[in-house]
């Protein structure tokens, strides 16, 4: 709504000899119009830069939107824990066992044996008898279903993270053939890629600024910690956490600097995926029906909270 402003002009009266003030009102223009930003409208852009290779372009229309009217809110926006040397009493007190997470296992097989189990309790030999299928094809469905729910969950994790931190994820797949669809090939690994020329470029600079290195930690670790938060363990991401520690040797750390380093990437890591469990959940869903980058972006967006960033 306008504002009312007075101005006043000096007139002069034919039958006076001063000068008067004569008073004009006039409606004073409203604030500087702003560009209202459709989230929608960027994030299609977005998709459109990646699907041509423009990275640098993507980003851009990605931080040009940041703190606009209607604009990207989540991107590198996340409250991040405080970096120091955590112990492991520190870990646990915030309910990490690094032991079960920082060491995975290869426990599927076992938990689809362990689903079996329950479901023939639950009367799943009904269902089975029901259906025309004998146990070994449950096994083969259950076992396929299982992996596609953990491959979701376990690239939302990087996803999530990734873009919370400030990376811009550029393209994901989650099974090979994902890859198949997406790449025309099967010599694809199951995976997130990001928006990550600036890191390469200080790689080939030969350094690596420490601001770089967390956020590059935090999304190694992310696959783990969502798999450790879903299932009490981790059950893959033993290539996550080869490439982190094959980065860290690469810069000469410490195991001391190296376990600072990882202890605190792994609780910056769950305690934002524990804050933002649902708008994970939505992403998981998302990148389960292949959805673009950024409708995924757009589905995060809309379910984070202000107050949650």
């Amino acid at each position: 709504m306008g504002t009312f402003g007075f101005y006043g002009s000096l007139s002069r009266d034919p039958r006076l000899k001063v000068p008067i003030l004569r008073t004009i009102i006039v409606r004073a223009s409203s604030s500087p119009p702003q560009v209202e930003f459709s989230r929608r409208q960027v994030l299609e852009r977005v998709d459109e830069e990646l699907a041509k290779g423009n990275e640098r372009a993507a980003l851009g229309l990605v931080k040009d939107s940041q703190g606009k009217p209607g604009g990207l809110r989540c991107f590198g926006s996340a409250r991040q824990v405080p970096q120091r040397l955590y112990t492991l009493d520190e870990l646990k007190l915030n309910g990490i066992e690094t032991a079960l997470l920082l060491s995975p296992i290869d426990a599927t097989l076992g938990a689809i044996e362990r689903n079996l189990q329950l479901a023939a309790l639950a009367g799943g030999l009904s269902a089975w008898n029901l259906l025309g299928l004998s146990p070994q094809q449950i096994f083969y469905i259950s076992l396929g279903l299982l992996f596609l729910w953990t491959f979701d969950s376990h690239e939302a994790g990087h996803f999530l993270i990734a873009y919370l931190i400030g990376i811009l994820p550029r393209g994901y797949t989650i099974s090979s053939l994902d890859a198949l669809k997406k790449e025309g090939s099967l010599n694809v690994q199951a995976g997130t890629s990001f928006v990550d020329f600036e890191f390469l470029e200080e790689v080939n600079a030969g350094k690596v600024s420490a601001t770089t290195l967390n956020k590059f930690s935090c999304i190694a670790l992310a696959g783990v910690a969502t798999e450790y938060l879903l299932f009490g363990c981790a059950e893959g991401g033993l290539a996550d956490i080869n490439q982190l520690d094959s980065l860290l040797k690469g810069l000469g750390f410490t195991q001391k600097k190296a376990d600072s380093q990882v202890r605190w990437a792994v609780l910056n890591s769950v305690l934002l995926l524990r804050r933002h469990e649902a708008a994970r959940g939505k992403l998981a869903e998302a990148m389960s029906e292949g959805k673009s980058v950024g409708y995924c972006i757009d589905v995060m967006e809309g379910a984070i909270g202000n107050a949650d960033i």
